[in-house]
C-alpha cells in the first residue's frame, strides 16, 4: 500500500454501522469531503436490492452530486458492503469502477472481520489497496 486516504473516524464507524444495518443486501453510497479528507457519508438505496451487486439510481446519484457541490465539497469515494464475501473488489466491482479518481471502500458487516473497512483505487482494471488514515 503506497497511497493513503484520509478519513474522519466518525465516517469509518458509520460505514460499519450502515453495512450491518443492511443485513444481506449490499449497502452503498458516496463519500465526500474537502482538502482530501473524507468527512461526509451519503447513504444510498441499493437499486438492485442484491447481496452481490449494488447500483445507485441515476436520479439519486445526481442529487448527491448536486448536494456535494452545493456544500463546497469534493466527491472522494464510493462505498458498498460485501455481506458474505471478503472486503476485496469483485470482478463486477472492477468492471463497474467508473470513477478512477475516487477511492472505493468495501465494508464487511461481519463482527469477526479482521479489517472491516478497506479502500482501493480501481483504474483501468487495476486494483491498488489504499492505506486508510483515520483522523
Amino acid at each position: 500500500m503506497s497511497q493513503k486516504i484520509r478519513v474522519r473516524r466518525h465516517v469509518l464507524a458509520r460505514l460499519v454501522k450502515e453495512a450491518r444495518r443492511s443485513g444481506e443486501i449490499e449497502c452503498c453510497g458516496l463519500l465526500a469531503g474537502a482538502g482530501g479528507v473524507i468527512s461526509e457519508i451519503l447513504p444510498a438505496r441499493n437499486a438492485l436490492a442484491s447481496a452481490t451487486k449494488y447500483e445507485i439510481a441515476a436520479e439519486e446519484l445526481f442529487g448527491f452530486f448536486r448536494k456535494i457541490r452545493a456544500h463546497g465539497l469534493d466527491h472522494l469515494g464510493i462505498y458498498h458492503s460485501h455481506p458474505a464475501t471478503e472486503s476485496f473488489p469483485s470482478t463486477s466491482d472492477i468492471e463497474r469502477a467508473y470513477y478512477p479518481d475516487a477511492a472505493y471502500f468495501i465494508i464487511s458487516p461481519r463482527a469477526d472481520a479482521p479489517r472491516p473497512v478497506r479502500a482501493f483505487r480501481i483504474a483501468e482494471s487495476r486494483v491498488e489497496e489504499l492505506e486508510i488514515v483515520a483522523e
